[in-house]
């Protein structure tokens, strides 16, 4: 039986890997995630590691790039917004060696149909979560230091109340054909917890607030396992 947990309260996609993201009304969910979530990703030409792909993990100077789309529509992002405000074709020469000079080693984008994520292509985190972590750490609540795909406003309000359900089914919409994600793992926090998404001083009293809060997990990942369309303010509910 599914019960009724909460509300969507932003959705978010990020097109590049680690770099700006932008928040949606509504989107696609396919079998791979959010339609255009992280589809692009910039690879350290020289490893030679199964994960390649450069984050602000490894160059926090990443989170201040924006990518951009010429000519309007919703497709691909086409360039890229320097920090310092040059636009960049997102495939050009000029942008894989403005990277490389920040970063001291060689890169190139990539673009893969299927995305790159960590460990799950959705996710998700409950708005009392991002908020208890942000005020042990002592930062204004930025849902965008975490991240997510989408952000929930639960009733409960009680944060890392999303532990609970790995191994359910998150249900996003009413009806038989709304929307489902299976949860499978708890969101593993790193580094960029810490980064400002506006360019400001590190904070890294918030993966710190994370790890003594809750064994540094916040929010969960998930698989599609019925695909659809989000829209903000659709009815969620969790089936164990």
């Amino acid at each position: 039986m599914a019960l009724e947990i909460g509300t969507i309260d932003t959705l978010h996609r990020f097109p590049v890997k680690s770099m700006r993201g932008e928040a949606l009304e509504s989107a696609a969910l396919g079998w791979h995630g959010i339609e255009g979530d992280r589809r692009f990703a910039l690879r350290r030409v020289n490893e030679r590691i199964d994960f390649p792909w450069l984050s602000a993990s490894r160059l926090p100077a990443l989170i201040d790039f924006t990518p951009l789309r010429r000519g309007g529509g919703d497709g691909p992002p086409t360039h890229v917004r320097t920090p310092e405000g040059a636009e960049l074709e997102i495939f050009s020469d000029e942008f894989a060696a403005d990277i490389a000079r920040r970063l001291g080693a060689p890169v190139e984008m990539m673009q893969l149909r299927n995305g790159i994520f960590d460990d799950g292509a959705v996710s998700v985190i409950a708005a009392g979560t991002a908020g208890e972590i942000c005020r042990l750490g002592g930062c204004p609540v930025d849902i965008r230091r975490f991240r997510p795909n989408i952000l929930l406003r639960t009733a409960a309000a009680i944060p890392f109340e999303e532990d609970g359900w790995v191994g359910g089914t998150l249900t996003f919409g009413e009806g038989a054909g709304a929307p489902a994600v299976a949860v499978t793992a708890r969101d593993v926090r790193c580094a960029m917890l810490n980064l400002d998404p506006d360019g400001g001083p590190s904070a890294p009293g918030m993966m710190k607030a994370a790890v003594q809060a809750n064994g540094n997990n916040a929010g969960v990942y998930g698989t599609v396992i019925r695909a659809g369309r989000l829209e903000v303010g659709a009815k969620v509910y969790l089936q164990r």
